[in-house]
């Protein structure tokens, strides 16, 4: 059992865990006092992983709090091991803002991170977010709108229709998302954006595996539901660096996308046409 679970660390470094004997995610450590801690549940949790993005925190909160005015919400930040000032800017921040924060003892990497966050969250809704400043949190009330509207199993995918970011990196993932579409058949111009706003019970029945935030509206059709895309705001960075490399990216690509396909091929989603006996009673 020891071995085991050494074999487990090592496999991703301490903290990270690569077998299903994953430690049960906490719930919440590091709460500061704030207004989400009271009151009725929350309609949408803004879940934002990060790492090694201090600078970015406090503005960043500043401006998911203008947007979502009026609209109760809580802020769910998972820091994934980061190195900086990161922790200290979250606590900080939580004494003013709704804003839960939970910390990964290793870098785990962001999907990890989402998963930790929605499964941390209350709210009904889940909008993701990226951390880094470039998507604008403005879009989320539209987002989350257009998900309300269409009810169900639905996932609302931002589309960066005008990116800034550096020519390669948008170039890269031009070709990328081509390749993408033509296997995963997601019809979906844009699976990158951080931005998305789903059902908080549709995301726990999806798999979790490592990179599956870029493939969440493949993973959501694969599960019977539906993706649509909405424009949004894409802002250059202007704080911090990015965690990420083009190389980084495509080096996983094709493995990620393997594994997606081999998903699709392996589930049957059977239609249910009949019904009988008593149903539960709620909460049984």
């Amino acid at each position: 059992m020891a071995r085991d679970r050494r074999v487990a660390l090592a496999a991703l470094g301490p903290g990270c865990y690569r077998t299903a004997r994953m430690p049960p995610i906490p719930s919440a450590p590091f709460q500061a006092p704030s207004p989400v801690s009271a009151g009725a549940l929350p309609l949408v949790s803004v879940v934002v992983p990060v790492r090694n993005e201090a600078p970015n925190i406090a503005p960043l909160v500043a401006e998911i709090e203008a947007a979502l005015a009026g609209v109760p919400h809580e802020i769910v930040y998972v820091d994934d091991g980061s190195t900086d000032a990161t922790s200290a800017e979250l606590a900080a921040a939580a004494q003013h803002a709704p804003l839960r924060w939970l910390r990964h003892r290793a870098s785990c990497g962001q999907s990890a991170a989402v998963v930790t966050g929605v499964r941390a969250a209350r709210g009904t809704w889940i909008a993701t977010l990226d951390g880094d400043g470039q998507n604008d949190p403005a879009d989320i009330p539209k987002l989350l709108a257009r998900a309300q509207a269409e009810a169900g199993d639905i996932l609302v995918a931002g589309w960066r229709v005008t990116r800034k970011d550096s020519w390669v990196k948008r170039r890269s993932s031009r070709i990328a998302n081509r390749i993408r579409v033509a296997l995963l058949k997601d019809a979906t111009p844009d699976t990158g954006c951080g931005l998305k706003v789903f059902p908080r019970e549709l995301f726990l029945r999806l798999p979790a595996f490592d990179h599956m935030h870029r493939y969440l509206p493949a993973l959501v059709l694969r599960q019977g539901g539906r993706v649509v895309s909405e424009p949004v705001n894409h802002r250059h960075r202007t704080r911090g660096v990015s965690n990420y490399g083009t190389l980084d990216r495509l080096a996983v690509a094709f493995f990620d996308l393997v594994g997606v396909i081999w998903l699709q091929r392996r589930w049957k989603r059977p239609v249910v046409e009949a019904r009988g006996g008593a149903e539960p009673a709620p909460g049984a």
